[in-house]
């Protein structure tokens, strides 16, 4: 006896077209359609990062490299790493630069609101999102918010980049899809003493000099 067809039910079709949903969407959150040998171009991308990042931009000048927490590294997905202090020449004000190469995937998984928790800081100011004039005329986007724990509040800048541009998406897995590789940058300002307002000057004017000076020693990578 032959054997009756039997076309697809609605939920089957459903349940089909999510899953070619989320493949495509996994494809492009990790390159994989890109044509690109994500691993090669990390290991480019970090390699230029711990080598070229620049160590004095405007009056700014870097005065001590720190140690990254290996663990903390491992979970930010970091191909390559800068954890240094910064110090103005003239104001004597001082901002700490932390910045990992990564995959979007990464990147995006471990903010400050994720991070600082786990260190016995808590979110003070609400993230916000800003954008900052730049030394060469054009604008970064950031986000910013300060945390604190006893004795000490500080002022945290976070933002994306690599290729000529540095943005704050907000849904920064979403909106960093489709590259191999990004910079995830950290600037950290002391907020204890001197005030959020002054903090937030601080931060915003090392950023302005940084981020140029960043992507002239980050360019053509990958």
């Amino acid at each position: 006896m032959q054997r009756e067809r039997r076309g697809f039910s609605g939920s089957e079709a459903v349940a089909g077209l999510l899953i070619l949903l989320t493949t495509l969407v996994q494809g492009q959150w990790t390159d994989r359609w890109g044509g690109v040998n994500v691993a090669e171009a990390l290991a480019r991308g970090g390699q230029r990062l711990e080598e070229q990042f620049p160590r004095s931009c405007g009056g700014w000048e870097a005065v001590n490299d720190l140690t990254a927490d290996p663990r903390g590294l491992e979970r930010a997905g970091a191909i390559g790493h800068v954890s240094r202090i910064y110090r103005h020449r003239g104001t004597g004000r001082l901002a700490t630069v932390f910045a990992v190469c990564a995959t979007p995937h990464d990147a995006s998984g471990h903010t400050p609101d994720r991070c600082y928790p786990g260190a016995g800081f808590q979110a003070q100011e609400a993230e916000s999102r800003r954008s900052v004039a730049l030394a060469d005329g054009r604008t970064a986007d950031v986000f910013t918010g300060t945390f604190a724990k006893a004795g000490q509040t500080l002022r945290i800048f976070w933002t994306y980049g690599g290729d000529g541009r540095w943005i704050a998406p907000p849904i920064a897995r979403l909106g960093l899809a489709g590259r191999p590789l990004v910079y995830k940058l950290y600037v950290i300002v002391d907020a204890t003493g001197p005030g959020a307002a002054e903090a937030k000057a601080t931060g915003e004017a090392f950023l302005a000099e940084l981020l140029p000076a960043a992507d002239r020693a980050l360019e053509n990578v990958p």
